[in-house]
């Protein structure tokens, strides 16, 4: 009989990790020991444990990373990391901002949701990552940034955060432990294209911000460009994200638009979007629209955008524009592409994670 295959550490938070322990037969503590540890970086997350244990865990156990295939830096500071996830590779980028240092992580190689503007859509979906393997993203960046320390994630690189919640949730309630990597939950933010269901079961199991890309204010033009609103139009969209500064009591909302040439950023776009917010505690980032090869849309005029951002201020919004970053090395906003095998279609929701929404 074949023996199980070794935990990965990585993907356990620390109420899995002790349920780990007490299967092993040991006292809760000694996850809290492992944990700690092996968040902060030590050599060996065994080093507090007595010696059958420590030989125990050694070979029941692993802590693997994802392999680092390329790191690649651009000129303004911004780096690429390509990470290995069996046949596909991965993107993760680093982002140096003043004193803060965002890393912008993947939890799909690929993406199932095809929207039009985005180049990872357009690869169709090949996996959903592990929890070691999101985890493992930070971990190696966060080596590889030493001395400076990573400040803010975003869960804005490869694929719908949300269609791969049973990693999403304990990767980042690891990130967000007090004796783990103890970044501040408004400093890890999910974004979401809209998967309505998944979104309550986000606001319930984890502590996080959280970031809608929208892109539109009218059901009519983002049918066109995210096939994903013909399934959660914006009535709903927008109902939970209310419940979610409700329930939450979060700050706010970040509502994400791309500025898309002649597409959605005119002055009716305008007006559409600043009474679709309304009421709602919301911070809207304009996005330039970062090209790729075989894109189908242009980048609106630095002027569109400031008249779109006045337009908007007018009606009491808070509204930020986004600055492009890595762009020559295909590390900004809509450009991460991976390596990705041939993809599958899968829309709008894998059933795994339509189940686990229920």
């Amino acid at each position: 009989m074949r023996a199980p295959p070794p935990v990965n550490l990585l993907g356990l938070d620390r109420p899995a990790l002790a349920l780990f322990m007490r299967e092993l037969g040991e006292k809760e503590y000694r996850a809290a020991q492992v944990f700690r540890r092996l968040h902060r970086g030590d050599e060996d997350p065994f080093a507090d444990l007595p010696e059958r244990l420590r030989s125990q865990l050694r070979g029941e156990t692993v802590f693997s990373e994802p392999p680092l295939a390329a790191d690649l830096l651009a000129r303004d500071g911004t780096r690429k990391l390509l990470f290995s996830a069996g046949e596909d590779k991965i993107d993760s980028v680093l982002i140096p901002q003043g004193k803060r240092l965002t890393l912008c992580v993947s939890t799909q190689a690929g993406c199932p949701l095809a929207c039009r503007f985005c180049l990872t859509g357009k690869q169709g979906f090949s996996q959903n990552l592990s929890a070691a393997q999101i985890v493992g993203q930070l971990r190696v960046a966060s080596r590889l940034a030493f001395p400076r320390r990573v400040t803010n994630v975003v869960m804005m690189g490869m694929g719908e955060p949300l269609l791969n919640l049973p990693a999403l949730l304990p990767a980042l309630r690891v990130m967000t432990d007090s004796i783990g990597f103890a970044l501040p939950p408004r400093r890890v933010t999910v974004s979401t294209a809209g998967v309505v269901p998944a979104m309550k079961i986000l606001r319930e199991g984890a502590k996080c911000a959280l970031a809608v890309s929208l892109h539109a204010a009218s059901d009519s033009l983002r049918d066109e460009l995210m096939p994903i609103n013909r399934k959660y139009p914006l009535a709903q969209l927008m109902e939970e994200c209310r419940e979610h500064i409700r329930d939450s009591r979060r700050d706010f909302v970040t509502m994400e638009y791309v500025m898309l040439k002649g597409i959605n950023d005119g002055a009716a776009c305008a007006r559409d979007l600043a009474r679709l917010v309304r009421g709602l505690r919301c911070k809207i980032n304009l996005i330039p629209f970062n090209v790729f090869s075989g894109a189908e849309f242009l980048p609106s005029p630095p002027e569109n955008i400031l008249q779109f951002r006045d337009s908007l201020m007018k009606s009491g919004l808070t509204v930020t524009i986004r600055q492009t970053r890595g762009e020559d090395i295909l590390a900004a906003c809509g450009q991460l592409a991976g390596e990705v095998r041939e993809g599958r279609k899968v829309f709008p929701m894998q059933k795994e994670t339509r189940e686990e929404a229920r």
